[in-house]
């Protein structure tokens, strides 16, 4: 690659800066939780238009993508459809034939207790060098930056030999099966990939975790709590099943590690598998032997293991506290498998895309990065595990993340739009450099 193209796209991603700012307070501004994805959508198709370009604009179809083993129905389907949720893609055409690049992000965002946050969550707070809000580093700011990396290439007329894939998706905060798989059930199949999700660059993601939820319900005999030796307390028996994923969890992060897991949040040391016992439920009267309890939980882990392994351990633990309990013998609980039912991935950190990535980023940030991962599922596992395509992360710094006083840091998100822009310059080629580039 020409040094003084590099250098011009550079540069005029740090001159733009403020309209990178002005993007990612305009998608922060609209309010994007499952179901009302359309207002956020409405800037990014006005953005693409504005580059030229025609946007695809649809809403998935079940039906077509039921049937594909990434497939599962996110809770967001479940209790908003996908009616009025509408997808989007564009595609920069190269001029050659470079190989081709997706550049993805997601626009939904989970909702916001508003009681804990200092800052108006539906409108972008900049204060020095954060932008606050929800969504702003989950993940909006990473949205706007691969946009804005794409407009400066356009400005400075850089023409790339391969194709530029654009997309916003939704459903990924849920598991992405609307989103992500629908993309690439339509056809929107590139070389390789790039989402900016927030990385804290310059690290690069490389992986991300398993993921399944359960359900547990457990019957009893209900009786007055004076006369409870005529009954069987629900919750007491629910209690020894916790007692025993408690145990697998323990017996689980003994002996599974994985490096880019701590890379990513030292504190995960030990802890990069968990099962969390999220909801309890039980009873509706304390003096009343409660017939019915339900737990409901989540078990996430590294690569490693695959859904089947991971999910048989569940059962074989729950199957041991029943076994040894006369009531539950008789009386066996319910597992439930719904939700997020994820498998783990990895990219090779040796593929051409991963090593371009991780040298462009740490060149425009002058710091080294590290390779991280493994903690949270994500929409690149889709690229990678069923489709052979390579899909590093990068994007952004920030925190509070899904809490109060959400947060992207600016230069950041300078930064990834930089590194995605040389990075897809690296990767489809230049055909023939643009009017001002040189």
């Amino acid at each position: 690659m020409s040094r003084s193209i590099e250098k011009a796209v550079a540069e005029r991603i740090e001159e733009t800066s403020g309209e990178l700012v002005e993007l990612t307070r305009a998608l922060v501004d609209r309010r994007t939780v499952p179901g009302e994805e359309k207002r956020g959508q409405r800037v990014v198709i006005e953005e693409l238009e504005a580059l030229g370009l025609e946007p695809d604009v649809w809403e998935p179809d079940v039906s077509e993508l039921r049937d594909h083993p990434g497939y599962f129905d996110t809770k967001s389907y479940q209790e908003q459809g996908y009616d009025d949720r509408p997808n989007v893609a564009a595609v920069v055409e190269g001029s050659g034939d470079g190989r081709s690049l997706g550049i993805a992000g997601h626009i939904d965002v989970v909702s916001v207790d508003d009681t804990k946050w200092s800052y108006e969550p539906w409108a972008a707070t900049v204060e020095g060098n954060r932008l606050y809000g929800r969504g702003s580093c989950d993940m909006k700011g990473g949205l706007a930056a691969g946009i804005h990396a794409v407009k400066a290439l356009d400005d400075l007329g850089v023409e790339l030999a391969g194709d530029l894939v654009l997309e916003s998706t939704i459903d990924e905060e849920s598991g992405g099966t609307g989103g992500a798989l629908s993309a690439l059930e339509r056809g929107y199949r590139p070389d390789a990939a790039i989402i900016t999700e927030p990385s804290q660059v310059p690290n690069v993601g490389i992986a991300s975790a398993g993921v399944l939820y359960f359900r547990l319900t457990v019957d009893g005999r209900s009786a007055h709590a004076a006369r409870a030796f005529a009954g069987v307390n629900a919750a007491w028996k629910a209690t020894r099943l916790f007692e025993a994923l408690q145990e697998l969890e323990r017996e689980r992060q003994a002996r599974i590690s994985y490096q880019p897991a701590v890379n990513q949040h030292p504190d995960a040391e030990g802890t990069v598998t968990n099962l969390n016992v999220g909801i309890v439920e039980s009873g509706d009267w304390p003096s009343t032997v409660p017939s019915s309890a339900t737990l409901e939980c989540r078990m996430g882990w590294p690569p490693g293991e695959s859904r089947e392994e991971v999910r048989g351990q569940i059962e074989d633990a729950i199957a041991g506290v029943v076994e040894n309990d006369e009531w539950l013998a008789e009386n066996p609980p319910e597992i439930e498998w719904f939700g997020w039912s994820a498998e783990p991935h990895e990219v090779d950190r040796g593929a051409e895309i991963t090593q371009t990535v991780r040298e462009n980023v740490e060149a425009v940030t002058g710091a080294e990065g590290d390779w991280i991962g493994g903690l949270a599922g994500l929409d690149e596992r889709f690229y990678v595990n069923y489709y052979d395509i390579p899909c590093p992360t990068v994007g952004p710094r920030g925190d509070n993340i899904h809490g109060a006083d959400e947060y992207v840091e600016i230069d950041s998100l300078v930064e990834t739009a930089q590194a995605v822009a040389l990075t897809a310059i690296d990767w489809c080629g230049i055909e023939q450099s643009g009017r001002n580039a040189s």
